[in-house]
């Protein structure tokens, strides 16, 4: 008999007590705080550096900020953006602006002014929370003209440190890593804002699921980012689905919080389920401080480990722990995103752990997961899994995306779940473009096998995926022809062994030119994310181009490859 995608087949491959569906409850994400306050109220919510921070005082924190943002003109609806690393902070911030009927953005410290500028412009927020590093920046974007912001609340990366790190830090780095400021009027500090928030009453803006509550930014093709839509019931959706994959005991979690908050993969895996079941969340501000990380795992034990394949690359790598001198065998579960997990590094993780890590699948237009390995089952090679309960899918042709292909035929992964966003922010064109119907078209080429288990093949849009984080060429691609000698150039993803891909150009420039590759990147760095820049340029006479003028990408990626071989 002929296996078809209505037959879901991957319901037979899940592990035993997975259901095919679940029931989501509606409710908003906040309601997860605020139960686990009241059931847990003396669990720590949060470690962060050695201090703890229980469930009821997160849950007053969070109370205080969004009673102090009604307080000064904050209305259901509104956007406010949060512009810091992971913190304590971020998550009272976030909670905050839930509760005071918000829509919460969250944005890359990595981000350049342009970028920052574009992000703010576009989503119209009044209210910024930042943190004290990245404050100046901000300011040179708000006196620009081109926001509406207004409201902005700065914390600094000490604020939440036990006190004897805290002076020491005040005393040796502060002002050292830019972290000491001088606030312009207006703008209050972060502390202040709590205090004074907490001798008001506590809010009672009337949320439901149906709300929105997010607005995540993803690359566009147009080189512009675009703001993804969340109600609260797709991220409660996607929360409670992870909790049917992953064994778990109310309370007694930990999750390992090294991976962004600000990234959606972060926000609903290591923030947002953390919350739903009253587990511990252990903060890591920077994943690439190996020293505080893995000393956090060997002091902590975390159970729960979201990452990407570079974060598991360098603990499997780090000779310390080759030499065994941290503990993380507590890590259980990991499940794995935003780039392919070789079946290496998860074998060699496993070992090192005694924990289970799989390779899962997910976009910030679904708020986050829509497949994964079973934990407990047999990994396919190469597979991003199968299709979560709750979720369907189908391969369509890549051309139209109107004819259903067969089971191992190749095309566009489409996905229905009650997860998937509501549309691009302000842009009607796109989002007809990428849903229809009900269905998401997600621009990755795929199939899936007669069990379900589906691959990625191939990327119908241009994207490099560089240490878990996507990159649109065309960004890079504009910042580069902006300089006055650049006549042409081409930007694609090359292989690299430590962050899966990196970026790679291929520039024409003007005759006569002396213009150098490291001229060129640093020129690059003024417009774009320390990730997006150009890690290797090769200056040509002449790009390769279709009959058509289009410039033949895949050929200059194979002429590298085959170079690298030689």
């Amino acid at each position: 008999m002929t296996v078809t995608y209505a037959d879901k087949p991957w319901i037979k491959e899940y592990d035993d007590g997975v259901p095919e569906n679940i029931d989501i409850p509606d409710h908003t994400v906040h309601h997860f705080l605020e139960e686990s306050a009241k059931n847990f109220p003396d669990n720590n919510a949060i470690i962060f550096k050695d201090r703890t921070i229980s469930y009821r005082q997160l849950n007053d924190t969070a109370d205080a900020i969004a009673a102090s943002l009604i307080a000064n003109g904050f209305k259901k609806g509104d956007r406010a953006v949060i512009y810091m690393p992971n913190l304590p902070q971020f998550v009272m911030s976030y909670f905050g602006i839930l509760k005071a009927g918000g829509i919460a953005i969250a944005t890359n410290p990595l981000y350049s002014k342009r970028e920052l500028e574009h992000q703010l412009s576009d989503c119209g927020a009044e209210t910024v929370f930042v943190m004290s590093r990245y404050y100046n920046l901000l300011k040179e974007v708000q006196n620009s003209g081109n926001t509406n912001v207004k409201r902005v609340i700065v914390t600094n990366v000490k604020d939440y440190f036990p006190l004897k790190l805290r002076i020491l830090f005040t005393l040796l780095k502060e002002k050292k890593e830019g972290d000491r400021v001088t606030l312009a009027d207006g703008d209050v500090r972060f502390n202040n804002f709590v205090e004074a928030g907490m001798k008001l009453p506590k809010p009672d803006v009337k949320v439901n699921g149906s709300d929105p509550a997010l607005l995540q930014y993803t690359g566009g093709t147009t080189g512009l980012a675009k703001g993804a839509t969340g109600l609260h019931s797709n991220l409660v959706s996607n929360a409670y689905v992870l909790q049917t994959w992953i064994d778990w005991e109310m309370g007694e979690e930990g999750f390992l919080a090294s991976i962004p908050f600000f990234h959606v993969y972060g926000m609903v895996t290591a923030l947002i389920f953390s919350a739903a079941v009253a587990g511990e969340m252990l903060i890591i501000v920077n994943p690439r401080d190996h020293k505080d990380l893995l000393g956090s795992i060997n002091k902590y034990g975390p159970s729960i480990f979201p990452g990407v394949p570079a974060m598991y690359i360098a603990i499997n790598n780090n000779p310390d722990v080759i030499a065994g001198k941290y503990n993380i065998s507590s890590i259980r579960a990991c499940i794995s995103g935003s780039a392919p997990l070789l079946m290496d590094t998860k074998l060699e993780f496993e070992r090192l752990t005694g924990g289970k890590l799989v390779e899962g699948f997910g976009m910030t237009e679904t708020f986050v997961a829509t497949h994964a390995n079973p934990i407990n089952g047999v990994p396919r090679s190469g597979s991003i899994g199968l299709p979560l309960p709750n979720v369907e899918c189908k391969i369509m042709d890549a051309d139209l995306g109107e004819e259903e292909m067969p089971v191992n035929g190749i095309g566009e992964l489409v996905i229905k779940s009650p997860s998937v966003m509501q549309g691009y922010w302000q842009m009607p064109t796109e989002t007809e473009n990428t849903l229809r119907d009900g269905w998401l078209y997600t621009g990755d080429i795929a199939r899936m096998d007669e069990d379900g288990y589906f691959y990625i093949e191939d990327r119908k849009k241009d994207m490099i995926i560089a240490g878990g984080y996507n990159i649109y060429p065309r960004e890079v691609e504009e910042v580069l022809s902006a300089h006055p000698d650049v006549i042409e150039v081409a930007v694609a993803g090359i292989p690299d062994p430590r962050r899966g891909e990196t970026v790679k150009a291929w520039v024409v420039r003007k005759d006569g030119s002396t213009l150098t590759e490291k001229e060129l990147i640093n020129w690059s760095k003024e417009g774009l994310a320390k990730y997006k820049y150009p890690r290797m340029i090769t200056f040509m006479d002449e790009l390769p181009k279709t009959t058509v003028g289009k410039v033949l990408k895949r050929e200059l990626v194979k002429e590298y490859k085959e170079a690298q071989a030689k």
